[in-house]
């Protein structure tokens, strides 16, 4: 099709039996529940082990008793609205032996320090269990006792302890959040279709594996294409109706069959990733046969799962972190720049459309072809101006490069690919002259790509640096 279309214009260009048939799918779309990705390979609850260290009661220095119940109450509520982490432990020092709760620490994959109070004598049980060398967070509200002064020299000795002097409670629920993220890397497989892409380090399965835990399990795009026949047109029109049709602003060019073999390969990589046990596909084939990926990864983003194009395994694993880190997919991004806007412009031909989370409301978009090649299914997704964002990429399996920014505009230029937006930075011009960070090296795709994510997580991912052990490198 050569004009914009309304998706009622759309239909009306087809048969009237398919007519008919999308009339009726589109009703039962309606009245269906939001889909979720339950079909994909669950995660065990990650185990975080707390521990209340000081005196209480009413004598200077000390912290109510009644207090740790209030923690208690606090991260049961975490536990439940997380739902894939599960606190153990509990005891309290004094008059607990440090010995023996260090012993039961090391069974849990994360450690979360309560300083109740600590002054002289009372602040090394602290320095016993943060010096363990595992994930550790120390809460420490102000009047907690004069021991916070030693705190920083754990990071110095190149500990994972990450400390909160604050009185701020809900910063309790972020470092949970992250507190997650190594453990859940550890139990994920990424489905790799065809060569991966990216930096040497993250190109190795085995170094990935070491580096993670994250298991890359490749396949040929054969496997791909042979999943794509196996699927029932049926299914794949339905699919494309309820997901696709209906909920687009306009169609531009592709035709009704071309956003069905679309959604049929959608369907074709949920049964693969079913196979395998993958939470994250990356394809190297994504703009071949049967039908390109664009749709596919997007739809992928929205439930909370991965879907990266270009086979770049670097953002693949960027993407997995931020998601289990903040719960929003990200944009993989061709960024150039523009000085005369202090500007970074992002664009690429698939995009999410639910950039707030799975459980936010879907962006507005119009349905196009893939802008490099005219042809294919691709994305114009419309992102939110004003909207504060973070651009990242983890890359040599060591470094994540970090920056942000805000959207001040959405651009159609037909010289970019699909989904564009302008993102004013701090300073365009030093971005554009420390791209990369003195740390990146490698192809054009390597050296190029970025993704967005909605929000400014810059200081969340230094505390994830450190939970996790990796440098950050800010490019602006």
């Amino acid at each position: 099709m050569s004009e914009s279309l309304s998706r009622r214009q759309f239909l009306g260009t087809t048969a009237a039996g398919g007519v008919l048939l999308a009339g009726q799918l589109a009703a039962a779309a309606d009245a269906a529940p939001a889909e979720t990705a339950d079909w994909a390979a669950p995660l065990p609850p990650v185990t975080i082990h707390k521990t209340y260290i000081g005196r209480t009661g009413g004598i200077y220095l000390s912290r109510p008793t009644d207090e740790i119940q209030k923690f208690e109450a606090y991260l049961a509520n975490i536990e439940k609205q997380l739902g894939d982490v599960k606190f153990v432990g509990g005891e309290t020092i004094p008059p607990a032996d440090v010995a023996a709760v260090a012993a039961k620490a090391r069974g849990a994959d994360a450690l979360l320090l309560f300083h109740l109070c600590g002054h002289g004598g009372d602040a090394p049980p602290v320095d016993v269990l943060a010096r363990l060398g595992m994930p550790t967070a120390v809460f420490s509200q102000p009047f907690s006792g004069h021991g916070w002064m030693d705190f920083p020299a754990w990071q110095k000795a190149g500990k994972p302890v990450v400390v909160l002097p604050t009185s701020d409670w809900g910063e309790l629920d972020q470092i949970v959040r992250l507190m997650r993220v190594g453990p859940h890397m550890k139990r994920t497989k990424v489905l790799a279709i065809g060569k991966l892409q990216g930096t040497d380090a993250a190109c190795s399965p085995e170094k990935v594996k070491k580096a993670l835990g994250t298991e890359v399990v490749q396949i040929e795009s054969t496997e791909v294409i042979d999943a794509h026949k196996a699927v029932p047109l049926a299914e794949a029109q339905a699919e494309a109706e309820s997901h696709w049709i209906s909920q687009a602003r306009k169609i531009v060019e592709p035709t009704r069959d071309e956003i069905v073999s679309s959604a049929r390969l959608y369907l074709a990589v949920k049964n693969l990733m079913r196979k395998y046990g993958a939470r994250a596909v990356a394809s190297s084939h994504c703009m071949g046969a049967p039908a390109k990926g664009c749709l596919t990864f997007s739809k992928l983003n929205d439930l909370g799962l991965v879907g990266a194009c270009e086979g770049d395994i670097d953002s693949t694993l960027t993407m997995l972190l931020f998601g289990y880190a903040f719960g929003r997919p990200g944009f993989i991004s061709d960024p150039v720049f523009d000085t005369a806007q202090n500007a970074l412009i992002h664009f690429h031909c698939t995009c999410a459309t639910k950039m707030d989370g799975p459980s936010g409301k879907r962006l507005p978009f119009t349905i196009r072809n893939q802008g490099d090649s005219d042809q294919g299914v691709a994305l114009d997704v419309e992102m939110r101006v004003d909207q504060p964002v973070t651009c990242a990429k983890f890359v040599n399996l060591d470094t994540m490069l970090l920056s942000t920014g805000t959207i001040r505009k959405v651009t159609h230029d037909e010289l970019g690919c699909r989904t564009q937006f302008v993102t004013e930075v701090a300073d365009a011009r030093r971005m554009f002259h420390n791209w990369g960070g003195g740390v990146l090296a490698g192809g054009t795709m390597t050296r190029l790509h970025r993704t967005v994510y909605y929000g400014n997580h810059a200081q969340n991912i230094e505390h994830l640096g450190t939970l996790m052990g990796f440098k950050v490198v800010t490019e602006a």
